[in-house]
Parts: structure tokens; sequence; C-alpha cells
């Protein structure tokens, strides 16, 4: 399995950073709540000064959804929803440990996270503009199909796992109790993102070192490489 952009993304948005992750081990009785606490506290201090949409890394990814044409105050990345959500409500729902980390991690650094379940996913996977013929399972099981030329992270099979890029992550591959093998996707696209995705990925991967004893392969993509080639544990 190999993860890539699009070489229309490079060239569309060559600010973009970002790191990839893939782990396996992977179990649902962890306990991270520490390390969510901090993160909340990070974005709670932040949020005092104003809201998320103020935040040059939620800025960012605005511009880049306007450059799409998707109106960002409607269409807004998983970062700025997390926020608003937090906002809102004072804490996120738990989910799964890794998935909670990983929502912690965006929540923390105003950046999108994606986990996914890599057996859940065939074949290849890019981010790159949607043919019009992809589907897509949102969260709460209805099928879709993304517009044509609407950037989606698409596998071999023609599954799109997320819609508008950033904006919304698929059911499908949403990391469940019986998911072992994950890859995991940070994209930043702010000044600073080249300082700011090495240290979530490093964040990360010694959590799931720590806490779950799985070690994990990293690694910071770019237009000159952006191919993560990922040996699968399970076939798919």
């Amino acid at each position: 399995m190999r993860f890539r952009h699009s070489p229309q993304v490079w060239s569309d948005f060559p600010e973009l950073v970002c790191g990839v992750l893939h782990a396996t081990g992977v179990t649902p009785t962890v306990d991270v709540g520490p390390r969510l606490a901090r993160h909340a506290d990070t974005a709670r201090a932040r949020l005092t000064a104003g809201p998320e949409g103020g935040f040059p890394e939620i800025q960012a990814w605005r511009r880049a959804f306007a450059r799409l044409g998707l109106p960002p105050t409607r269409y807004r990345c998983a970062a700025e929803s997390l926020l608003r959500r937090f906002r809102r409500d004072g804490a996120l729902p738990r989910l799964h440990p890794l998935v909670d980390l990983g929502n912690a991690l965006s929540l923390g650094y105003a950046v999108p996270v994606a986990v996914l379940d890599v057996d859940r996913i065939a074949g290849d996977l890019a981010v790159r503009p949607a043919t019009g013929e992809e589907t897509y399972l949102t969260l709460g099981g209805d099928d879709e199909r993304p517009e044509r030329n609407e950037m989606v992270f698409a596998d071999s099979a023609g599954r799109a796992h997320s819609r508008r890029w950033t904006h919304r992550q698929s059911g499908w591959s949403a990391v469940r109790d019986d998911t072992t093998e994950v890859l995991v996707v940070i994209e930043a696209l702010h000044d600073g993102a080249a300082e700011t995705v090495p240290r979530m990925l490093a964040e990360l991967s010694s959590a799931l070192e720590d806490l779950w004893r799985a070690p994990a392969r990293t690694a910071v993509l770019t237009a000159d490489a952006p191919v993560f080639a990922v040996a699968r544990a399970t076939a798919g």
C-alpha cells in the first residue's frame, strides 16, 4: 500500500506539510486520559484570547478551502470543527483511545489529524480530485457520492475516505475496537507547519510506543518525496 498526494495538490498547495504514521498493534484498552488533558488545556488557553477562526493554522485552511471553491465557514477543516465543538461543550466525546489522542493533538495544535483503519483501505490511498464515481460512507452510515473534482482521500477501489479534503472523514475506515493497524495523516498549511508537523508525529509515535508498545514508522512528505509506502501486516 502507498499513500500520496497527487501532483496537482503539491502544485496548488506548495505550502503543504504532511506527516504520515503507520503502526500495528493498536488496542482499545489503554488509558490516554492524562495526554488528552494537556492538549485540552492548551486549546482552552488559546480560545480565551479569541475563537478558533482567528488561529493562523485555521486561517490557512480557510484560505485553502476558498481556493478550492468551498465557502470556508460552511465547510471547515476537521481541526476547526473540533475546536468549535470544544469551545461550545468544554470537552470532546471519547471514541477510541487512539482516535481520542488524534483528536486531542488536533485540538492542541489546531491541525487536522486523520486516523484510518488500514484493513479498510483497498490498495493505494491518494489525496486527489474526485472523478465523480467514488463512493463515500458517512459516520452515520449513509452513502454519498463526492462531486467531480472535489478533493478526497480515495483508494484503489474508488472508495472515498474523506470529503472535501480535511473537512469530513469516512465512517468506512473509522477506527473500531477491533482495529489493529492504522495510518495517521497530519496535514498543515500555516507558517511554522514545518516545525509543527514533525513535533506532532514525534508525540504520537512516542505515545504508541509508551502506551501500546506499538513501534511506529513515520515520514514527512514533500513534492520531491511524495510517497509513503506501508508494509501491511494484513492482506488487503
